[in-house]
């Protein structure tokens, strides 16, 4: 029986100025406000702190992301740190 090996995405990151953020390689978002957001990688949960954050595009199927604001940090954690796998969005959301 054949094993699947799971590609990971590409993941990029360009930030302009602190203020402008454009990522790829986004598989979920887990959490969102003004002042962090959790989003899901193959590499890892990244979390982006600052404040007055938007979200002006979101394309979860292309794993495309651009978020404005002040940008004060970027982290990442591993992706077990943040609920079960396989957990959708507004279940965790309604956590």
């Amino acid at each position: 029986m054949e094993e699947k090996i799971k590609q990971r995405r590409s993941h990029r990151l360009n930030m302009e100025d602190r203020k402008r953020l454009e990522m790829t390689g986004i598989s979920d978002v887990i959490s969102f406000d003004l002042n962090k957001i959790l989003l899901e990688t193959d590499y890892g949960v990244v979390t982006v702190k600052g404040d007055n954050l938007h979200v002006n595009r979101l394309s979860v199927e292309k794993g495309e992301l651009d978020i404005d604001g002040s940008i004060q940090s970027l982290e990442y954690s591993e992706v077990s740190s943040f609920g079960k796998k396989g957990e959708s969005f507004f279940s965790r959301l309604m956590r």
